[in-house]
């Protein structure tokens, strides 16, 4: 079973972002309901494990808080593009619940994220996507940015590949003080 814990967005929020879509040739967009902020790839678990997952996640304490989405940019290896996504401000209540995620999955026996957390939102997969392209792209879309929004709540999930893409399962919610 392939997880990862994650914040989802609000409905409104996954609409606003789903007006993007289009406009980019050779793009995957990920469809709004899978729309969320990765906190943590767990990767593939065996059969039972996700129980001693949803327990440590369960035990972390800490208090709800505001984001916005604010610009829009593209992941690439090599010069060439893989992923558009929608950044998200470095938000310190954000960073310390990343940090408690973390230290729960360590605790069990992960391994520990090597990769430097950059909050976002996957809009789109492109395989060998043009820099040029996507450039228009994000010139066309400059100034996105959605309002603040509240949360209110992470989220354990379970990614189900399949050919048409990822389709995400919400395992378990796990609330933020207010």
């Amino acid at each position: 079973m392939r997880l990862f814990v994650g914040i989802p967005l609000p409905e409104d929020v996954r609409a606003r972002l789903g007006e993007l879509k289009g406009g980019l040739l050779g793009a995957r967009w990920v469809e709004p309901e899978n729309l969320h902020l990765s906190l943590r790839f767990i990767g593939e678990v065996p059969g039972g494990d996700e129980a001693d997952i949803d327990e440590a996640l369960a035990t972390i304490e800490a208090p709800g808080f505001p984001l916005a989405l604010s610009e829009l940019g593209f992941f690439d290896r090599r010069r060439r593009v893989h992923a558009v996504w929608a950044g998200i401000g470095m938000s310190e209540p954000m960073v310390r619940l990343r940090a408690k995620v973390e230290q729960a999955l360590v605790r069990l026996g992960h391994e520990p994220e090597h990769r430097k957390f950059k909050p976002h939102v996957t809009l789109a997969r492109m395989k060998n996507g043009s820099a040029a392209d996507v450039s228009r792209y994000l010139e066309a879309h400059n100034g996105f940015s959605t309002g603040p929004f509240d949360v209110g709540c992470f989220t354990l999930y379970r990614s189900h590949l399949g050919h048409g893409g990822a389709h995400y399962e919400a395992l378990a919610d796990y609330g933020l003080e207010n």
